[in-house]
């Protein structure tokens, strides 16, 4: 891995300063980029900025990011194929996987080689595709493990309550707050493994804010969710932005991509293909290619341009759509070309009956 210097010029793109902290976020019209749109280009206030990051799986390239910066105070979609290294590039760039070159850093600082939860304490935190509460604790002691600053993790101290007493009793007010904002309260005392597949993901969202992050990462926040639960989860998202915090996620949902995101990253084979706001992203060819193939005339983010895909896939021989392996189609999410994409918000909860 080459070393963790500082990587923040822009290659001479002198970047404009970001908006000030009483900024409102949510009517901020100002350029999110300083010149072209297109892959790798340049943001006016970059949050994260990531540079020759590879990472490679038995000679393939999961991962091979050029170039890529995360707009501040912005909701940024990461869309692609499966396969694509979404996932992959989540876990490199917060510490849970090692890459096999590359620099990048959050907020200014380097962050290649740093722990995982080193990281989550500088304020970049991340939800996971599958949820990762802890079932056989409560839903409040879920949410005082999100916190920082405990002195009463110290084996010395933790025999002392009069040291760490004050902080736990700060801690539960916040996670008070926190639980009440996203309608847990009534379940503080149940645990964990009791809640649905939504109220999980409600969960580790609200989880991953008790440590106060700037930059808020979610790997499918979708996946899983009953309908009942989907408006909720976006509401929260945005509020995220609101509140001043940047928000990247992960999504296979277009239409969710276009209600929420203020800028686009594609991503196909490792690669970043295509950067830009969500209605100009989602007519560029090298996206269509990435998700549909031949059927390269439909616009994936126009409803009846799905259905349209549908009905082309349904007399396609070489699709299972329309036929008794469609498989996962019922469900939400459409088989096309290896990528997939949700026609629709009806994920199925596995854990609602």
């Amino acid at each position: 891995m080459t070393g963790s210097h500082s990587i923040s010029n822009h290659d001479d793109a002198a970047a404009t300063p970001g908006p000030s902290a009483d900024h409102d976020h949510m009517t901020d019209s100002a350029p999110i980029t300083t010149g072209e749109t297109g892959p790798g280009c340049r943001k006016r206030d970059p949050i994260v900025i990531a540079k020759n990051v590879t990472r490679t799986f038995g000679g393939i390239n999961a991962v091979d990011v050029e170039h890529l910066e995360i707009p501040r105070h912005k909701i940024t979609a990461l869309i692609g194929p499966n396969g694509a290294g979404k996932t992959t590039l989540f876990n490199l760039l917060t510490g849970f996987d090692t890459p096999n070159s590359g620099d990048w850093e959050f907020d200014g600082k380097p962050l290649a080689k740093v722990a995982s939860h080193k990281v989550a304490r500088m304020g970049m935190v991340r939800t996971f595709q599958l949820t990762k509460v802890m079932g056989k604790l409560t839903v409040m002691e879920n949410m005082r493990l999100g916190a920082t600053d405990q002195p009463g993790e110290s084996l010395a101290r933790a025999l002392f309550k009069g040291i760490w007493g004050g902080r736990e009793r700060e801690i539960t007010q916040q996670a008070e707050v926190l639980l009440t904002k996203f309608k847990l309260d009534t379940k503080r005392d149940d645990y964990a493994a009791s809640l649905s597949g939504g109220q999980r993901k409600l969960l580790e969202m609200a989880r991953a804010l008790m440590v106060r992050p700037r930059l808020v990462m979610l790997d499918e926040p979708m996946a899983g969710v009953n309908p009942a639960l989907t408006q909720s989860l976006l509401d929260h998202i945005k509020n995220l932005k609101a509140e001043g915090m940047t928000v990247l996620f992960v999504e296979h949902d277009m239409h969710m991509v276009r209600h929420i995101a203020d800028w686009v990253v594609v991503m196909a084979e490792g690669r970043v293909v295509a950067e830009g706001p969500p209605d100009i992203v989602m007519k560029d060819q090298a996206v269509i290619d990435a998700y549909l193939g031949a059927h390269h005339d439909v616009d994936l983010g126009d409803s009846t341009g799905i259905e349209r895909l549908e009905e082309e896939l349904a007399h396609d021989e070489k699709s299972v759509v329309g036929t008794e392996d469609e498989g996962i189609l019922g469900h939400g999410v459409t088989e096309v070309g290896g990528g997939a994409y949700a026609a629709g918000t009806a994920h199925k909860d596995e854990e609602t009956k």
